[in-house]
C-alpha cells in the first residue's frame, strides 16, 4: 500500500533540507511525532539509523537507505510481516519548491495495517507536509 502528499513551499530548497535532516526536532514542526532520536552520530545520511515514537503508534527504527543532499532522502523500517518505506523529496517548482512525502508498505501484513491505519497514515503524511512548509517559510 502507498500513501503520497506533495506541498508546494516558498522556500529554497537547502532550507527543507536543513529542516528534514535535524530529525531531533520534527516534533517542535509536526504534531505526527511524538518523539525523535538520533541512534547515531556524524552527518546525516545513508547508514542512519533514527527511533521515532509517533502518535498511537508503536516506535520503530528507520534507517536511511538512499539520499540526495538538498534534493531527497528514503529511509526503512522493518517489523515482523512488514517493511515500510518513507520518502522525503524536492523538486524545483515556480516560487520555490515541491515537497513529496510517500510512505510504503509491503509484505504479508501490510494488506492488514494499510486497511487499520491509512487514514492515519493519510493524516501524519498531510501533518509532516503542512509542518515543513510552515517550518521552511518561516
Amino acid at each position: 500500500m502507498e500513501y503520497e502528499t506533495t506541498v508546494d513551499i516558498a522556500a529554497d530548497p537547502d532550507r527543507i533540507w536543513s529542516t528534514w535532516i535535524d530529525v531531533e526536532r520534527w516534533p517542535e514542526w509536526t504534531e505526527s511525532m511524538e518523539s525523535v532520536r538520533r541512534l547515531d552520530d556524524g552527518e546525516f545520511g545513508i547508514g542512519s539509523r533514527v527511533r521515532v515514537k509517533q502518535p498511537k503508534l508503536r516506535a520503530a527504527v528507520w534507517e536511511v537507505t538512499e539520499a540526495e543532499p538538498a534534493r531527497s532522502f528514503v529511509w526503512v523500517a522493518r517489523t515482523a510481516g512488514m517493511t515500510m518505506v518513507a520518502s522525503h523529496e524536492v523538486e524545483p517548482a515556480a516560487g520555490g519548491v515541491t515537497a513529496r512525502l510517500t510512505f510504503e508498505m509491503t509484505g504479508p501484513m501490510s494488506g492488514l495495517f494499510g486497511r487499520l491505519l491509512g487514514s492515519r497514515i493519510r493524516t501524519y503524511l498531510q501533518m509532516e507536509a503542512d509542518g515543513v512548509k510552515t517550518r521552511s517559510e518561516s
